[in-house]
């Protein structure tokens, strides 16, 4: 499969005419996106993609051999041929996506656009000398395209020559972040990943959390935990902490908005989701594992209680979204299994636990016995990937069979580790 990864450079010299190039770049986006709006009922007959753009081009470039119908060329003047074929590309996904998302009675067409020009290479980016931090962009100083000189920063130059020099990149796109510009490349690898039996695997069940950020175990289909490892950043949260009560103060001192405060908690909070993902694929890879298998999280819903200011900054769906490209890259699987009763349940099948009330971290089964909650919850996601994987290619009959002697693997919701152990002694017996 193909995994598709960018990393934005930082461009050093900022008293460059940036501004005047997003803002004319915008303003064709805009003009495109309503002459094309008007001929859209022509244009939606043509299904193919790109006789579709060519019929978009047509009617806004004027050639030797085509008049056009609107006067684009009019308008912007000297537009570099590729940056007004991005542009028409743009109108034309935003004009799908208002047209299939319509509701009757409500205008659909965007006021505004937040769309960045693409540099596409020789004809509006050039590298300077290898080994250089130089580069050559074709900005609008607002009377014509000049070519013109920007220096990237060295430490992302170095970082990417070092990681990034086996692999081509994509034409660069300008980016805007934190009042700094950047030109974000995107590298596409071809990795492989591996076609090993469910029973052969080895999976890191990673169950996340508020109070430790994630805790990891390394099982095998048969049932046996290699390793387990729990990871927190307590130095990065009392510094988030840190940050919320200086909002809580200033907001009910002097009712202010606190926007650079909220801003400086959010960078803090997304940095401690990348550590969270960099140390769960490091500890995955250094135990040799298959698959990295995390809970299907969904809350839906208003969130009330003590800590649903915690919940609300809980980055769970980025975590996973990075953690599966993450594990992508280098060679891993990565799959969901549904959260319910993962953590309300004991592992070692004696019901559901009770948590302690002075240290909400540990929870009692029924059965007396004391435990951390998230690490019995890592077992019982790591336990129904392999129920699944074992029972769901199965024929129908050999399924029914299984579940009749094992029947807590028919409801996927109530499964727990103790329900694997169980089902691989009845699959040995079987198979003896």
């Amino acid at each position: 499969m193909k995994a598709a990864s960018s990393y934005g450079v930082e461009i050093r010299k900022q008293n460059i005419c940036f501004r005047k190039t997003m803002d004319i770049y915008r303003q064709a986006v805009m003009y495109l996106t309503e002459a094309l709006d008007m001929a859209w009922e022509e244009l939606s007959l043509i299904e193919n993609a790109r006789r579709r753009f060519n019929a978009a081009e047509h009617m806004v470039h004027t050639t030797k051999n085509n008049m056009a119908r609107f006067d684009f060329d009019q308008q912007f003047p000297k537009m570099p041929s590729y940056l007004r074929r991005s542009a028409i590309q743009a109108a034309l996904g935003t004009i799908s996506s208002c047209r299939s998302r319509r509701e009757p009675g409500k205008p659909y067409l965007p006021k505004k656009t937040h769309a960045m020009p693409v540099f596409y290479r020789e004809v509006m980016y050039r590298e300077g000398e290898k080994g250089s931090d130089l580069a050559y962009l074709k900005l609008y100083d607002g009377h014509d395209w000049i070519w013109r000189e920007v220096r990237l920063l060295h430490t992302d130059m170095e970082y990417l020559r070092k990681h990034w020099a086996h692999e081509k990149a994509s034409a660069p796109t300008l980016e805007k972040k934190h009042k700094k510009y950047f030109l974000r490349f995107t590298f596409e690898e071809q990795v492989t990943l591996p076609q090993i039996p469910a029973e052969q695997q080895r999976i890191c069940a990673v169950d996340l959390g508020i109070n430790t950020d994630a805790v990891c175990s390394i099982m095998t289909g048969d049932g046996t935990v290699l390793a387990r490892r729990f990871i927190s950043f307590p130095g990065d949260k009392d510094r988030i902490g840190h940050v919320l009560g200086r909002i809580r103060r200033k907001q009910r001192e002097h009712g202010s908005s606190c926007r650079s405060l909220w801003s400086y908690a959010v960078r803090l909070n997304g940095g401690l989701a990348k550590e969270t993902v960099g140390e769960i694929v490091r500890f995955a890879k250094e135990n040799q594992a298959d698959v990295i298998v995390f809970e299907h999280l969904e809350m839906k819903g208003k969130i009330r209680g003590s800590k649903k200011q915690r919940l609300h900054l809980w980055r769970k769906r980025d975590v996973q979204r990075r953690c599966e490209h993450l594990a992508h890259r280098n060679g891993m699987r990565f799959s969901r299994v549904c959260a319910w009763n993962t953590s309300a349940l004991a592992f070692d099948g004696s019901g559901k636990v009770k948590r302690d009330p002075d240290n909400h971290s540990l929870c009692v089964f029924p059965n007396g016995k004391r435990c951390n909650c998230d690490l019995s919850a890592s077992y019982n996601i790591g336990a129904r990937y392999f129920i699944r994987e074992r029972i769901k290619p199965l024929p129908e009959t050999a399924r029914s069979l299984l579940e009749a002697k094992v029947p807590a693997v028919m409801r996927r919701t109530s499964c727990v580790y103790a329900d694997l152990l169980t089902l691989n002694s009845v699959v040995s017996r079987m198979a003896a």
